[in-house]
């Protein structure tokens, strides 16, 4: 396709609609970490009305983690790029609350500050959970692309209240030869890179069992992605990961918005489903992720056709 500028590719949006996004309650930067005079800022979304169920009466919540490294100057802006205020408006429409947020991921120097700014949303949602009728011990971190090390955390030291991990398109191994990103990282320590491997987690026996995960992958993407995704499968299947992996064969690094296909769009409803399931959200209506936007349909259908989807 045609060359895309980082503005244009700022404002793209996921290809799956549902009935509803236009309805979610946003909160717009919200502070939920002040760090040596910067606001960390985030901005929640909520479902437009609550679960229907009294035993579900607070809503699940899932974590939007950016990809990067970003620069500086656009930090701020990264969690208002079309990607992030669809799917919170998706997850919304779905019976879940989103967040997505700035983690300041500068450079590959910055994954621990990364890892505690994620940890810091957490504690701020478990702080304002009754306020806002969320469940703090139902939530699904989601990362995509090169923020997909701060899925290392969540899988050496399980909390129970993370019950799914989604990996879109992501850097899991940050061991393997990384090409051009190779100088970049030449100074971090070898410790540090092994940390936020997730590739590298799982040679660690966990406290306890680690939390089911779906991984999205793009056939065409960058060998430093997809070689270290395609380890991390192996070594997961080993270590008896409950794991999960749908194969866009064609896609792109970014399919979710760059692909407007029914495979982008099965993957997409699969992921609600599969957040759904952990998380046991009964807010929304049975079919909302199966969406009514283009190529909606029941989720479950999203291995339909050749099989590019492996469940495990």
């Amino acid at each position: 396709m045609a060359e895309i500028s980082p503005a244009e590719l700022a404002r793209l949006r996921v290809v799956v609609r549902v009935p509803g996004m236009d309805r979610a309650e946003v909160r717009r930067d919200v502070t939920y970490r002040e760090l040596e005079g910067t606001r960390m800022t985030m901005d929640l979304y909520l479902p437009a009305r609550p679960p229907s169920s009294a035993a579900e009466g607070r809503a699940p919540v899932v974590l939007l983690i950016h990809g990067g490294p970003v620069p500086p100057a656009v930090q701020d802006r990264v969690k208002n790029m079309g990607v992030f205020v669809s799917y919170g408006e998706l997850l919304a429409a779905s019976g879940m609350a989103a967040v997505a947020f700035n983690h300041l991921h500068h450079g590959w120097h910055d994954l621990a500050e990364s890892a505690d700014n994620v940890a810091a949303v957490v504690a701020w949602l478990r702080a304002e959970a009754e306020a806002l009728r969320l469940d703090p011990d139902r939530l699904c971190l989601w990362a995509f692309s090169g923020g997909g090390p701060q899925l290392a955390p969540p899988l050496t030291a399980p909390d129970p209240a993370v019950r799914c991990l989604v990996g879109y398109y992501p850097l899991l191994d940050l061991r393997i030869d990384l090409g051009p990103v190779a100088a970049l990282i030449a100074e971090i320590p070898a410790a540090v890179m092994t940390r936020f491997s997730p590739a590298a987690c799982l040679a660690l026996a966990p406290p306890r069992p680690r939390p089911p995960l779906l991984l999205a992958r793009a056939g065409r993407d960058r060998p430093i992605i997809n070689d270290g995704l395609d380890g991390f499968v192996q070594a997961a299947l080993a270590a008896g990961v409950e794991l999960e992996l749908l194969n866009h064969a064609s896609g792109q690094h970014g399919f979710d918005v760059l692909d407007d296909d029914e495979r982008s769009r099965a993957i997409i409803r699969r992921t609600l489903d599969f957040i759904r399931e952990h998380c046991r959200a009964r807010g929304a209506d049975e079919d909302v992720a199966g969406g009514a936007g283009p190529g909606g349909g029941r989720s479950r259908d999203a291995g339909a056709g050749p099989r590019a989807e492996e469940r495990r």
